[in-house]
């Protein structure tokens, strides 16, 4: 197997997902609507929300990250009785993803990385452009939900991918945190999946990763693969 080049998810992959910022959020909702659900049932309603907007949002259906989140928080403040703004809050959330704050392993693995990297993310173009930016990061290519106008596991993504580097599935591994929508979403479309799992989860999904790693400069250790 000779590895030419890395996609790579981006939110809880090289950089923090925004569950500190959910948690807030979720703290303000319960506070101004007096509801006695907790926090995690809030979350749960949430997330529950969002994800059925997220599964219906493709082709001429499309909806950008943006929309679907205000939407699912407008639907969830007006479950639990809060009079809260949506678009208010949604500004905290867009905050943290234009400025996430990233993994010190990443760092270190842009740092030393000598393979082409491509970001593929399940967001929209500004967001996650600014956020490289912000860090710095060199990467080859971004290839976004916005851009494909459908979301990971979604093979559209994954295919553009492929036809920006002009590499063979065997060619590439495609990284992430998410095993929905990164290991089975990559193992669909025939690419091999690094499963990144910082916090030793259990693994409980459909379609089992090529390879696990804790931290991403642990996949410095493939380079060993390219062959110039």
């Amino acid at each position: 197997m000779s590895i030419k080049a890395f996609f790579l998810d981006f939110y809880g992959t090289v950089v923090h997902e925004d569950g500190e910022i959910i948690s807030k959020i979720c703290n303000q909702i319960k506070d101004n609507s007096k509801t006695e659900a907790t926090l995690t049932e809030i979350g749960g309603f949430w997330w529950k929300e969002f994800s059925n907007l997220f599964q219906e949002s493709y082709g001429e259906t499309f909806r950008t990250q943006r929309v679907l989140e205000t939407i699912s928080l407008k639907n969830t403040l007006s479950n639990f009785g809060s009079t809260l703004d949506e678009n208010i809050l949604s500004e905290l959330m867009y905050n943290h993803w234009m400025q996430p704050s990233i993994f010190d392993d990443s760092l270190e693995f842009f740092k030393q990385n000598n393979v082409p990297v491509y970001i593929l993310s399940n967001i929209d173009n500004f967001d996650v452009n600014t956020a490289i930016a912000y860090h710095k990061l060199k990467v080859k290519e971004v290839i976004t939900s916005e851009d494909v106008q459908s979301y990971k596991p979604r093979p559209e993504m994954f295919e553009k991918a492929l036809k920006l580097c002009n590499l063979s599935k065997d060619e590439v591994l495609h990284v992430g945190d998410s095993l929905s929508s990164d290991v089975s979403g990559a193992m669909n479309v025939g690419i091999k999946s690094v499963w990144i799992n910082r916090n030793n989860k259990e693994f409980k999904g459909k379609d089992e990763p090529n390879y696990t790693i804790n931290k991403l400069d642990e996949l410095l250790k493939f380079e060993m693969l390219v062959k110039n």
